[in-house]
């Protein structure tokens, strides 16, 4: 209760409202907002209009936190979508037109992250990882499995908590290592030649976009916005397909630098800081005309 006073109170000392994802803190600033006749923003990510009931994740799952999401999506003077599914996916669960939606990709520092001398013959993933649902939406699972049926390669995975760590134990050839810092994230990037994201679920994956600025050939399931990312740059495979996301990566591995060269001009082409930044700008500036 604290901190929804505290929201309320920050609205009406505010000129725009701007949140990310669809929580419940958003659509207590949202609502107020509306109430009080001031614009506000909703960034959706993905979480926010999920509902794997069967693996226990997404906001919507909840019937009462998934009415204040529709409350405040509804009412936001702008809900920005980081990819095109997303979009087709918040007006759906709303139940509503969606006129108030626009697609506004994440944007990514190419100056930031950027190759560095030769690839080692290795497969990294990344996944901000605390619980067992999002082990299994991340497809870390699936990556174990994958990794027994490769026994020769080397899998690196970033960002699990040790609990959970324990309790999935990886195969020998799977090196689990906790969340750590971007700098040290980046060297991660440089060094693994395959970056290999076997989601169950995506909106538009920083970690895969900030790998292939990095020069990782990318192996990907086809969720979300990681199809348009990779394009012709990678391998795409269907999603739970072990086997093709095995072949996919020793494909990959064998595939010439250039490929990777090719996916981080992509990424950096697609979705640059700048235009993400300009835009919202753009859109702020519209509330004062």
């Amino acid at each position: 209760m604290r901190h929804i006073f505290r929201i309320i109170r920050g609205v009406t000392r505010t000129n725009v409202v701007y949140c990310w994802f669809a929580s419940v803190y958003a659509s207590i600033a949202t609502i107020t907002a509306s109430v009080l006749g001031k614009p506000s923003f909703i960034v959706v990510g993905g979480v926010d209009v999920a509902k794997e009931e069967e693996l226990g994740y997404g906001l919507w799952i909840s019937p009462w936190k998934s009415f204040l999401s529709r409350m405040a999506i509804k009412r936001a003077h702008r809900v920005l979508v980081v990819d095109e599914s997303l979009r087709e996916e918040v007006a759906s669960r709303v139940r509503y037109a969606g006129t108030n939606i626009e697609v506004l990709p994440t944007g990514f520092d190419s100056q930031f992250w950027t190759p560095l001398g030769t690839k080692e013959t290795s497969v990294l993933t990344v996944a901000a990882v605390t619980t067992e649902g999002r082990f299994k939406i991340k497809g870390l699972d699936i990556l174990f499995d994958v990794a027994r049926s490769l026994p020769d390669l080397r899998f690196t995975v970033v960002g699990v908590d040790q609990v959970l760590s324990t309790m999935f134990v990886p195969p020998g050839n799977v090196f689990v290592v906790p969340a750590v810092s971007q700098i040290d994230l980046l060297r991660y990037y440089q060094r693994a030649k395959v970056y290999c994201q076997p989601s169950r679920r995506e909106g538009l994956s920083n970690t895969l976009c900030e790998a292939m600025l990095c020069g990782c050939i990318p192996v990907a399931t086809d969720v979300g916005g990681s199809t348009r990312a990779i394009g012709e740059n990678g391998i795409v495979v269907r999603t739970g397909d072990l086997s093709g996301l095995a072949s996919g990566i020793r494909r990959a591995l064998g595939m010439p630098d250039r490929v990777g060269d090719a996916a981080r001009e992509r990424i950096a082409s697609l979705f640059p800081k700048q235009r993400r930044e300009e835009r919202l700008k753009e859109l702020l500036n519209e509330l004062g005309r």
